[in-house]
């Protein structure tokens, strides 16, 4: 490139060694930027570099000078992510099973971008993401991509779903037959990402596991169930599943020991009404899609909590503990 045309990107150059070699703990001098910018084969002097520093501030960049005599410079103070909230980021990715080892470690290398080489050191040293339980569906990005397109074209979709057999193999479901449902809702929920879907033909709402499904097409046909997701509140829909199993919805009232509020409020938000009793525990009456998972729920609390009503329920959490006895008696 003719020294001409490298002298046009100078203050480009500038910001870049600026973003990458800067922070408030390790502040670059006039003489290193100028050193850099001899190496891109660009020549400046001093008064150049302050007054380029000076069309960086007016542009918006906050760029600081410590006038300390001694490790003293410039650095670049804001930028688009604090390093807490890069630590914050990285620890997110890492842990994420819905993000396979490999993207795992390509979006950490991209988020040490926003930071100094020096705090990139910082976010390398929080990065465990080895033997961690990943999926291995390198496509699922597109996939997530294809629903969204859906979802915003209003139109129904078409794929396979696959499941895990004992011997580690995927097969498909059904026998291979293609699930038509009409996409409504991404949601998150116990680190795996669901497709929240209308399905027209049992006419109720089910959701899957975006990395079980296979070979997504947006069909022509417009989506169906706008009566059944007028008022679907997704968070709500999280909330009454357990693990996202679903089941029959029943308001249940459960009664739980007063130490057990902190589990309430983590499972079903702090919003939930509490009825206290005049023996300490309190009660609440919520509606749950009553699945095995619920049951499991439960009986992890143990003796802390116990199901009031409705009745059918009761009955069902006392067989379900009962077939588990049974497995254990000689």
């Amino acid at each position: 490139m003719p020294k001409s045309e490298q002298q046009k990107a100078k203050i480009l150059y500038l910001l870049k060694f600026l973003k990458e070699r800067s922070d408030e703990a390790h502040p670059v001098t006039t003489q290193e930027m100028i050193a850099y910018l001899a190496a891109q084969d660009i020549c400046v002097e001093r008064k150049t570099i302050y007054a380029d520093i000076e069309v960086l501030r007016d542009f918006g960049y906050d760029i600081i000078l410590n006038r300390a005599k001694k490790g003293g410079g410039y650095y670049l103070a804001e930028r688009e992510f604090e390093l807490p909230e890069l630590k914050l980021l990285v620890d997110l990715v890492q842990s994420s099973k819905f993000i396979t080892l490999k993207k795992s470690r390509e979006f950490i290398k991209k988020l040490e971008g926003f930071a100094s080489v020096h705090e990139a050191r910082q976010l390398q040293r929080q990065v465990f993401v080895a033997n961690r339980v990943k999926t291995e569906n390198e496509s699922i990005y597109y996939l997530v991509d294809e629903i969204y397109r859906a979802i915003d074209a209003g139109c129904m979709i078409a794929f396979q779903y696959m499941e895990i057999t004992a011997d580690k193999k995927e097969r498909f479901r059904r026998g291979g037959k293609t699930y038509e449902v009409s996409p409504w809702a991404l949601t998150w929920n116990d680190d795996c990402y669901y497709l929240i879907a209308y399905d027209h033909a049992a006419d109720i709402i089910k959701h899957y596991r975006v990395e079980r499904m296979h070979g997504i097409t947006l069909l022509h046909e417009e989506r169906r169930g706008q009566e059944a997701f007028r008022a679907f509140d997704p968070a709500a829909y999280c909330k009454k599943t357990f693990r996202m199993f679903a089941g029959p919805e029943e308001f249940v009232t459960l009664c739980f020991d007063e130490a057990y509020s902190g589990v309430v409020f983590d499972r079903f938000g702090k919003d939930v009404p509490l009825h206290k009793k005049a023996d300490g525990r309190f009660t609440i009456h919520v509606p749950i899609m009553v699945s095995n998972q619920f049951f499991g729920w439960l009986a992890g609390l143990g003796t802390g909590v116990c199901v009031e009503a409705p009745a059918h329920v009761t009955k069902e959490y006392q067989v379900y503990l009962k077939r588990i006895l049974e497995k254990y008696e000689a």
